[in-house]
């Protein structure tokens, strides 16, 4: 497994070892022990989730709020997305930033999200079978999202403007200056409490 930290501190590209031969392949997926290794920290993952889109399906870009906030660990095992995590964490140097890389079923890459990023994609095959872990549990009080089309994140899909297919859920998310205000607004609370 080759672990390689992206230019967003804590989110990292995974690349397991693929075992070839005239039958086909083999590959482990997921090590605990390597993964931890690797990102130099420990993480229980305590949900699975998978999902099938069509070319131009944008998913994202979501979260959840504290205390609540997951850790994802994606990958594709049909077709290819463009993955994106946008670093959300006021305290980073790379807050504000995003970071995306093409995930195939061809390339096996996975790619690690960290706690305090907001996580899409978009589809850039036929179809693709997205699958995903996470350290915490789904909780719809607590999922939020920004707008996929942000012009401060400024984003490039790889998707056409007419071939975009986005939820309507997606379309109403707030902007990133939104979010900014939102944050201030609620570290201010918890810090006169």
């Amino acid at each position: 497994m080759i672990v390689t930290e992206t230019y967003l501190n804590g989110c990292f590209i995974i690349e397991p070892q693929i075992h070839k031969d005239e039958r086909g392949y083999f590959m482990e997926s997921f090590n605990k022990k390597k993964f931890e290794a690797g990102i130099g920290r420990e993480v229980s993952f305590v949900q699975d989730n998978e999902a099938r889109s069509s070319y131009g399906v944008i998913r994202g870009l979501h979260f959840q709020k504290e205390p609540y906030a997951q850790a994802k660990l994606v990958r594709v095992i049909d077709g290819t997305v463009l993955d994106v995590a946008v670093d959300l964490r006021k305290e980073s140097p790379t807050y504000g930033k995003h970071f995306s890389i093409e995930l195939s079923a061809e390339n096996k890459k996975q790619l690690f999200v960290p706690r305090g990023f907001a996580h899409g994609y978009s589809v850039l095959s036929e179809t693709a079978l997205f699958s995903y872990k996470c350290d915490n549990l789904y909780h719809k009080e607590s999922e939020d999202g920004i707008l996929f089309d942000d012009v401060h994140l400024n984003i490039d899909w790889k998707i056409d403007k007419e071939y975009q297919i986005i939820s309507e859920k997606d379309r109403m998310q707030q902007s990133f200056s939104e979010f900014e205000v939102e944050s201030l607004a609620s570290n201010s609370i918890k810090q006169e409490s």
